[in-house]
């Protein structure tokens, strides 16, 4: 159910380009406030019927993310939407990745969401309302191999945002995370996508296979982020929005596939799982 009866104000990292930016665009175009960050402080958006501001941001440094939600926070006093979206791909086989590659990679795409949402939890109790919207992937729920930190990354904004939502529907907050499909944006170049940099002959059938479709891959991916910042509008204006969004036909195939075999792989090993209990427990739990 549409509920958009006034203008919302969004906080939303990582404006620049991606779907980030479709985002942005699609909330000005319906006249909300977007108080957007990017690396440089600039991103090139119409305003449309809304209002935009631009704010500098290393989601990585904890005190100027707190000094500019905090900013942002007091251009309205109010804050409705927050959305940590500001992160980037690393392909490349575990093995040869080297600690500062993963360590990075994980700062910006799992700490940065963490500094973000610690910054801006006291506002929105404050207000008894809001809504936490956080980007992960699908590699998040069904990664393969070749983006195996990357993926980390996502598993953990996918734990924190499901811990979280535990913890703040009570205040009247609610917690989305978003697991887009792959989307026709620059996600899949060198902007916004590392390739770690040793490579194993021993892994190019399997990590080789997957940065060759990649490569292919760019400019021709199935998601349209217009559509895809319209679905983000919709759970925002939702009365009851969920926990979990798949973004893509890919993603929510994938998805399936990927529950459906877990949970037959459940199933095959139940007794060995459950074998595990205290006898006289489990016969207990068992009445």
């Amino acid at each position: 159910m549409n509920n958009h009866s006034s203008k919302k104000i969004w906080f939303i990292t990582g404006i620049s380009r991606g779907l980030g930016r479709a985002l942005a665009e699609a909330a000005l175009l319906r006249g909300d406030t977007v108080i957007g960050t990017s690396r440089n402080g600039e991103a090139d958006i119409d305003q449309a019927q809304g209002k935009l501001h631009v704010f500098p941001l290393d989601v990585t440094d904890r005190a100027q993310v707190e000094d500019v939600v905090k900013k942002a926070y007091l251009l309205n006093w109010r804050l409705d939407v927050v959305v940590n979206n500001a992160g980037y791909g690393l392909l490349g086989a575990i093995e040869s990745t080297r600690p500062e590659e993963f360590g990075h990679v994980m700062d910006v795409n799992f700490n940065g969401t963490v500094h973000v949402i610690q910054a801006a939890l006291p506002y929105l109790r404050d207000q008894r309302k809001g809504h936490i919207i956080n980007l992960s992937s699908i590699a998040g729920i069904a990664p393969v191999g070749g983006y195996a930190f990357y993926a980390a990354a996502k598993f953990a904004v996918e734990g924190l945002s499901i811990s979280l939502a535990h913890e703040v529907k009570p205040l009247g907050i609610n917690v989305t995370v978003v697991e887009p499909g792959a989307f026709r944006t620059d996600f899949l170049a060198e902007t916004s996508l590392r390739v770690s940099g040793g490579h194993l002959e021993e892994y190019k059938d399997t990590v080789g296979t997957v940065l060759d479709k990649m490569g292919k891959m760019n400019g021709k991916q199935l998601g349209d982020p217009v559509k895809g910042a319209k679905a983000m509008l919709a759970i925002v204006d939702s009365e009851d929005p969920p926990l979990h969004l798949l973004l893509g036909s890919d993603a929510y195939n994938r998805a399936g596939a990927h529950f459906e075999a877990f949970t037959e792989e459940m199933q095959k090993w139940k007794s060995l799982s459950l074998s595990t209990d205290f006898a006289e427990l489990a016969t207990a739990n068992a009445s």
